[in-house]
């Protein structure tokens, strides 16, 4: 019965002047018979009345409903006329009931203040009728009248409460939907946003370190054989590792394939010393100090994962721009309250690297992450320094 009623109301929305010919064909069709039989008789007060104003008042009390539901207010004001008509003269058509059918749009369409219009309109003929033929119209009109009236009121009222509901339902439903699209949207825009900045940082450093290694063995090839197979070495082991981040860090983006048991940790300031190792022998000599104040416990991983990055970034650039005889400083401090990291090169020349272009700013937004700060520019006595500057103001850490 459900789905009849779901396809009957389709039809309806599709085609409403099919549904409205047909329920007043038949309303018109059931006032002309009650006419051409002689029904409304039985019950009139006054039964001797012309058949054209008979006629006229069955045909005035069914006719407009064909715009009941586009003019309801309309409607119901011309079939009044007729009510009123059927009222005074004493015939008591039992066509002036449909009057309750542009009611129940009224209470389903129009602003409630309109029922106020309406009741006057539905009641008006009714009280006139009893003051015409007393005592009897009172019972006879008035008061069922009044009653079907709230009926029918009550009855659109209803209907219209549960329509703006299953409305209100159906638009909650469409904006979550809409929420839940853009939440994703921005979940694969931040994830997207950080595969890159970590695929910079591993490919960015690691090509940097193979490429110092690979000048230098070019080098020490002609002098120095055995130099020359210590940079080989330390190329083959520093591709390795780049190729295991990258598989780690890919490895998230491959939808055919269940997830990887390579649990390998995301570095912390625990491998800070392996990095140096790595720079030092890409043949730049660096130099650094870790310390800590009294009280104070490493930060969290996230934190940790970030100073990595930053000190990584750092170095890389140093390698590609600070030039021959470069050298470089880290100091990385962590206190109750902070955690400090500052990256220097000591080159003789100014070193030039790029424009804020995405190493620099793959910096920022991690650093921004923790609401933290990231200072880097060129030294007035030359070189290049980087300073972070990362609050503790969450820990622990999930």
């Amino acid at each position: 019965m459900q789905h009849l009623l779901q396809r009957v109301r389709a039809f309806d929305r599709r085609r409403p002047l099919v549904w409205d010919l047909l329920l007043t064909a038949f309303l018109v069709t059931a006032a002309l018979i009650d006419y051409g039989e002689g029904g409304w008789q039985t019950i009139a007060h006054n039964a001797d009345l012309p058949d054209r104003l008979v006629l006229s008042m069955s045909l005035g009390l069914s006719v407009p409903l064909l715009w009941r539901r586009r003019r309801p207010l309309p409607v119901l004001t011309a079939m009044a006329l007729a009510a009123l008509a059927n009222s005074l003269t004493g015939a008591v058509l039992q066509a002036a009931l449909l009057q309750l059918f542009p009611v129940f749009h009224i209470a389903l369409r129009l602003p409630l203040k309109t029922l106020w219009w309406a009741a006057a309109l539905t009641m008006g003929p009714s009280v006139a009728g009893a003051l015409r033929f007393p005592p009897d119209g009172w019972s006879e009109q008035v008061v069922p009248a009044a009653w079907a009236f709230t009926m029918v009121t009550l009855l659109g009222i209803a209907v219209r409460t549960r329509r703006d509901y299953t409305e209100a339902l159906v638009d909650r439903a469409r904006r979550l939907e809409t929420e839940r699209d853009q939440q994703a949207q921005l979940a694969a825009a931040a994830e997207r946003t950080r595969i890159a900045r970590e695929m910079h940082d591993i490919i960015g450093h690691n090509l940097s370190v193979i490429t110092g290694l690979a000048d230098g063995g070019r080098y020490a090839a002609a002098k120095s054989p055995e130099r020359a197979a210590q940079a080989l070495q330390a190329i083959s082991t520093t591709s390795r590792t780049a190729l295991a981040e990258l598989r780690r860090v890919l490895g998230v983006l491959r939808e055919d394939e269940p997830p990887s048991a390579d649990l390998t940790p995301q570095p912390t300031l625990t491998d800070l010393d392996q990095l140096m190792d790595g720079v030092r022998a890409a043949g730049l000599p660096v130099r650094m100090t870790m310390s800590r104040h009294p009280g104070s416990v490493p930060p969290g991983p996230g934190r940790q994962l970030t100073v990595y990055r930053v000190v990584q970034e750092a170095l890389t650039n140093t390698l590609k721009h600070a030039g021959p005889g470069a050298t470089a400083e880290v100091d990385v401090t962590y206190t109750p309250q902070a955690i400090f990291a500052t990256i220097t090169d000591t080159s003789s020349t100014t070193p030039s690297p790029a424009p804020e272009g995405r190493g620099i700013t793959g910096m920022r937004e991690r650093t921004a992450l923790y609401e933290g700060t990231l200072e880097a520019g060129a030294r007035p006595s030359g070189g290049w320094r980087v300073h972070l500057h990362l609050p503790r103001n969450e820990d622990p850490e999930p």
